[in-house]
Parts: C-alpha cells; sequence; structure tokens
C-alpha cells in the first residue's frame, strides 16, 4: 500500500500538547536547545542547530526554527511516532492540522509558574476589546486570528523540508523526505532557462507548502504618527520612535546601540545589522538626536550606569537593565492602546522606507543602502503608492466625476427635440 493510500488520520478532536520547551542557554556555542519532557536535549536538533551556526545564522534565526522544530516534534509525541520514522502520511496531517485547527493558547509565565492552566488562568483585562481577524478601523490591518497564517506555515514546512534534507545527506534520517518538494518541481534544475533580465522565480516548492498572498509593506500616515508620538509619556520613547522613523533601522537593530555610538554633530547613529551583523552608522534627523539629548540626561540624574561600551537605551524603573525588543513593543502597544490602532514596530520601518523612496531627489540605490537590502528589488517595493495613498486617490476620483456630473447636464438620446423636452420637465432638463 502506498504511503499515501494509507487511511486518514482523525485529527477533529486533537489538540496539540505543551510538552518540551526551547530553551535560550546563554551559551554562544548553543544558544538554544530543544528539550523533551524529561528536559532532555533532543539530539538530531541539537545538530541541526549546530549547522545552522556553522552556516553563519544569527542566534534568532535558530531561535525561529527551533519555534517550528518544536511544534512538529511535539506533534509526533502526541502521536507516538519516532522523528525518523515520520511518513509522508505524518507530514500530510501535520499540514492539513496546521491549516484548519486553532493556534494552541499561549498562558503567560507567570500563571504557569503560580499553577494554572488555559482554562483556569484569569482573563486579562483591557481597555479595548479585539476581535481576532477583523481589521482595525483605523489602520485597516487585521489583528492575528485564531488560526495559523499562511507565512507561518510555509515558513514552518520550509524549516522542517531543510531539516529531513540535511539528516538525509547525513545518513541519520529516514529513507524518504516527508516533506519532499511538489510533484512538479521534483526533477530538473531550478531555473535552468533563466534570463539575465528576469529575476529568479521559486521552481522549488514544497507539496505542503501553502501559497502565500502578496501584500504591500504598511505605512503610518503623517497625522496618525504624530497622534502616536504624542501619545507617549516618556523622552525615551519619544527617541526611540525619531530614530526608528527616520533612520528605517529595525526595532532589534536601533536597541543595539551602544552609548558611543550616537554621533549629533555628525547626525549619526551606528546600529548592528540584523543579518550580516555588520556595524553600520546611520544618518538620523536633528529631532531624533533632541529627544536622545533630554533622555540622557534624565537617566544622567536618575543613576543609569553610563560608559561608552554600555547599552544606550535602559529601562526605566530600578534595576536598570537593558531595554530589549519584548519590553520595547510593549511601550509601543500602550500608545496604540489609547488611540485604539494595532501598528507594529515594523510599520515604523515601511514608514521610514516610503518616506526615503518617494523622495524624488534621493536615488534608489542610497534608499538601498540605508535600509541594508541585499536586493534593489526589496526596495522597490516602496516605489508604489501605499494602500491609503491608493484609497484617496480612488476617493478623490469618484468625487471629481460626481461634480463633473453636477456641472454638466445630461444630453437627450437622439431624436428628441431639447426645446420639447424643457416644455416638458422645465428648466431642470
Amino acid at each position: 500500500m502506498l504511503q499515501d493510500d494509507l487511511p486518514e488520520r482523525d485529527l477533529t478532536r486533537f489538540v496539540l500538547p505543551e510538552l518540551g520547551r526551547l530553551h535560550e542557554t546563554g551559551n554562544p556555542w548553543a544558544p538554544y536547545q530543544l528539550l523533551d519532557q524529561e528536559s532532555a536535549v533532543v539530539e538530531p536538533v541539537r545538530v541541526y542547530f549546530t549547522e545552522l551556526q556553522a552556516a553563519d545564522n544569527p542566534a534568532t534565526t535558530i531561535r525561529s526554527y527551533g519555534m517550528d522544530l518544536l511544534r512538529w516534534w511535539r506533534f509526533l509525541w502526541a502521536l507516538d511516532i519516532e522523528w525518523n520514522r515520520a511518513t509522508r502520511a505524518d507530514a500530510r496531517d501535520f499540514a492539513r492540522w496546521m491549516r484548519i485547527a486553532d493556534k494552541p493558547q499561549r498562558l503567560h509565565w507567570r500563571y504557569r509558574k503560580a499553577g494554572y492552566t488555559t482554562e483556569t488562568a484569569p482573563k486579562a483585562k483591557t481597555g479595548r476589546k479585539k476581535t481576532p481577524g477583523v481589521p482595525n478601523a483605523i489602520t485597516g490591518k487585521a489583528s492575528p486570528g485564531p488560526k495559523y497564517s499562511a507565512r507561518t506555515r510555509a515558513h514552518c514546512e520550509t524549516v522542517l523540508r531543510t531539516f529531513y534534507a540535511f539528516h538525509l545527506e547525513e545518513g541519520t534520517g529516514p529513507i524518504i523526505n516527508p516533506f519532499p518538494l511538489d510533484r512538479s518541481r521534483r526533477s530538473g534544475r531550478a531555473n535552468t532557462h533563466h534570463k539575465p533580465d528576469q529575476p529568479f522565480r521559486r521552481e522549488r516548492a514544497g507539496r505542503y507548502r501553502p501559497t502565500i498572498p502578496q501584500r504591500s509593506p504598511r505605512r503610518i500616515p503623517d497625522e496618525m504618527f504624530n497622534a502616536l508620538f504624542a501619545a507617549l509619556r516618556h523622552n525615551r520613547d519619544r527617541a526611540l520612535l525619531a530614530f526608528w522613523v527616520s533612520n528605517g533601522a529595525r526595532a532589534e537593530e536601533l536597541l543595539t546601540s551602544r552609548q558611543h555610538d550616537a554621533l549629533p554633530g555628525q547626525q549619526l547613529l551606528g546600529v548592528t545589522r540584523k543579518g550580516s551583523r555588520e556595524y553600520q552608522q546611520l544618518p538620523c534627523s536633528t529631532d531624533a538626536f533632541v529627544w536622545l539629548r533630554l533622555y540622557q540626561e534624565e537617566t544622567r540624574r536618575a543613576g543609569v550606569p553610563v560608559g561608552k561600551s554600555l547599552p544606550m537605551w535602559w529601562t526605566l524603573r530600578r534595576p536598570w537593565r537593558p531595554l530589549k525588543y519584548d519590553a520595547a513593543r510593549a511601550m509601543f502597544n500602550r500608545a496604540n492602546d489609547l488611540l485604539g490602532s494595532n501598528w507594529s514596530l515594523h510599520d515604523l520601518r515601511h514608514t521610514a522606507s516610503y518616506r526615503l523612496a518617494r523622495d524624488p531627489d534621493m536615488p534608489l540605490t542610497d534608499v538601498q543602502w540605508v535600509l541594508g537590502h541585499a536586493y534593489l528589488s526589496t526596495t522597490q517595493l516602496y516605489l508604489p503608492a501605499s494602500q491609503d495613498e491608493v484609497i484617496e486617490r480612488v476617493r478623490a476620483h469618484h468625487a471629481r466625476r460626481a461634480q463633473h456630473r453636477e456641472r454638466t447636464p445630461a444630453q437627450p438620446a437622439p431624436g428628441y427635440n431639447p426645446d420639447s423636452l424643457k416644455t416638458l420637465f422645465g428648466n431642470s432638463w
């Protein structure tokens, strides 16, 4: 019997168990480890993490891959399947489960420590009710829904396919890859007849890889950004937003700056790039350095550690700790809650990218350098008008047509005498 002809597994009542965890070690040689139910290291994943690190992948990539592998391992543990005996039918059922089932509810670490479960944990009290999957009335962005998004499922499929491909080459995995390529893409070399003037096409699609909808980057309109900026309460937060929206750095890149990286006289701020891990000085607006100076004066009087090699951004309360991405996102979300919006920190990078790319005096190659894009085609995504700009132009188009109809009288159909129609209907015709 072929594997594809096996009877379907009933997954209608399947619940992914919360077994194992991804552990951050703090060791640069092994930044993350996948642990099983007994806190033992999962050896196949450890070897794969070593391969990822040797291929010059940062720790953030290892963590991202580890979360997908943890989800797959929990699926195998629940069905009592060994990782190297998983079949394509198992991979097929896993892909079906991720497409149809709801995401498991994550319990806050404080509730887990107190012994609560997802059923007994107190409900969080928020000022505004957020409906999952419904577009926000202000931003037009849909909040995360209860299902796994297509991008999450596609990323998970890619991770698992490359994981099994690695062990297949090493001879330590199953005989066949449970996550194969699409039937029409298995034979032949990808982009065999590629033309130099055409972009490369993705011809190595996975068999269980979903189709990812194309979406354009969303910028924050100027009036909404001003409202967000006014909702902030601390000079540190104002300085962060001013830098994010002026230099186009990623949120986590800006948090890598040290106190000696700020050069107000040259309007430069040094950051460490996410992908290449290279140090780069980015030009910033003068307003950003004004807010930074106000924040530094506050920290000096409050007793925040001062040193050229120390982090630039710190928490607002004792004990002083370097500001991390999660804390910065929480700060931004508090401003969102006041306005009822759901902008993200990465939308600030999109906003800066749009402002730079739409400037006619700014060469696109310069914008590419500032944003740190490897390919110019990525920077070109910011050349077309954004969604809110298109909507405003279409509204203006309909308004012009309505005004034109009011100014231009309707012409009678051929064969009708205009004077007779005026006698019947009056001068309004």
